[in-house]
């Protein structure tokens, strides 16, 4: 048998060769498809794997309970949006709301407020709080993540700034005792948002969930029970 026809190698040049892909974009489409997650999120109808995340940081309903309001910050494709409207039951009446933006175009999701518009943008904040009718926000979510340019420092730096911008926007909404969610990447630069979040959190954890892949850099800082001030 031909070696190549055995490795990995092989059958990213049999793919790019019959699709017309890149070595990278064939090596990608590959790990795509050998994805139990992927699978998974088809079969259930979530746009993302990135789905399972949520499922998994938030646990039995640990912070989306029913009738909570919720603001997904990077929500394209709207994997997240999708789980946080069943979770509040936004759809249903009497249900919570989420209230989702993204710079991308993305299709709305039913239940759900749907804004395309960049966060960091002047007005994003403010036609965020706008959809929201004034009113405060159990939760914050943000799944945002920079274009990475494979330096491992400056993509570090890059996520850390959206993060510190996703959580100054969280105490400018949060209601006592609410939720923030923020993906972050390993390293220590973020020990000064870290110890922010400590004093105005009652509890704040570093959770990588087992839908994120190994090889990722990764992970989630949750905090809840906002206190709205230090301590």
């Amino acid at each position: 048998m031909d070696d190549r026809r055995k490795s990995g190698r092989g059958g990213s040049e049999r793919l790019k060769k019959r699709r017309g892909l890149s070595v990278s974009s064939a090596l990608w489409l590959q790990r795509q498809l050998k994805d139990p997650y992927v699978a998974e999120a088809h079969r259930l109808g979530y746009r993302s794997r990135a789905a399972f995340k949520l499922l998994e940081l938030d646990g039995q309903g640990l912070f989306l309970k029913p009738g909570r309001r919720v603001v997904d910050l990077g929500a394209a494709p709207g994997g997240w949006t999708q789980v946080a409207v069943t979770r509040v039951k936004a759809d249903q009446p009497g249900g919570g709301q989420v209230v989702a933006i993204d710079c991308a175009p993305w299709e709305p999701v039913a239940g759900a407020v749907c804004l395309t518009h960049d966060f960091l943008a002047v007005d994003g904040p403010d036609r965020l709080k706008e959809a929201l009718g004034g009113g405060r926000a159990d939760v914050v979510l943000s799944d945002m993540a920079p274009h990475t340019t494979g330096h491992r420092q400056t993509d570090h730096l890059r996520i850390l700034a959206l993060a510190e911008a996703a959580y100054g926007f969280a105490l400018d909404v949060l209601a006592p005792r609410g939720t923030f969610v923020t993906k972050v990447f390993r390293g220590g630069t973020e020990q000064t948002l870290l110890a922010d979040m400590k004093r105005r959190f009652a509890t704040v954890r570093h959770v990588k969930p087992p839908a994120s892949r190994k090889e990722s850099s990764e992970m989630y800082l949750v905090a809840q029970g906002f206190s709205g001030c230090p301590t």
